[in-house]
């Protein structure tokens, strides 16, 4: 397994920018910056495209911009476009079942309630690296899910999130220079208090 594509899921549009659903863009975005890249807004596959080049290879970050639920479909016309198969893909994003400022890494399983991995299996297929940012516990319990992943993190969250930014960016190039296997084992531990 050897990462081309890292695929942020998010939302566009303004009123998005910094709900808990777009925590994959906020992490890509910080990653991009370091890696002093530039995003360019490509029509043919609906997104932002971001063009990283290595030592010996090029790869691409790329910021869907069909709305969630229909991610797959940019990803996916993305990839085939460039004959970037699965298991060479990683995707970045929100997941509730993981407390805020954990991260954790997976290439298996459903889709968790997530509608964007549901468009990515759909366009995609299974194989693809997950890494999964917490933004959990949903809270008030009894609140909509919708609402809570659309809406934004409390004040004490975002500091949590700012201090967290740069580990969940480091987590991201490990996978990327590491693997899928080496990323599991170092960051899927809970975070030792």
């Amino acid at each position: 397994m050897s990462i081309s594509l890292v695929a942020g899921l998010g939302n566009p549009g303004r009123e998005y920018e910094a709900t808990r659903h777009n925590l994959g863009w906020v992490v890509l975005d910080a990653f991009a910056k370091k890696q002093g890249l530039a995003w360019k807004q490509v029509a043919q596959f609906d997104a932002e495209v971001a063009r990283w080049d290595t030592p010996g290879r090029t790869r691409w970050l790329l910021k869907p911009l069909t709305f969630m639920n229909a991610s797959g479909t940019s990803v996916g016309a993305f990839a085939r476009f460039f004959k970037i198969p699965p298991a060479d893909i990683a995707a970045v994003y929100d997941d509730i079942t993981i407390d805020l400022g954990l991260v954790k890494v997976s290439v298996k399983g459903s889709d968790g309630g997530h509608n964007g991995v549901t468009s990515l299996l759909e366009h995609v297929g299974h194989g693809f690296a997950r890494y999964r940012l917490g933004i959990g516990p949903k809270q008030p319990a009894q609140m909509d899910l919708s609402d809570f992943v659309l809406g934004k993190f409390t004040s004490d969250q975002q500091t949590l999130l700012t201090q967290k930014l740069e580990t969940h960016v480091q987590g991201l190039e490990l996978l990327l220079s590491r693997g899928a296997e080496a990323a599991m084992n170092q960051l899927n531990r809970r975070d030792p208090k």
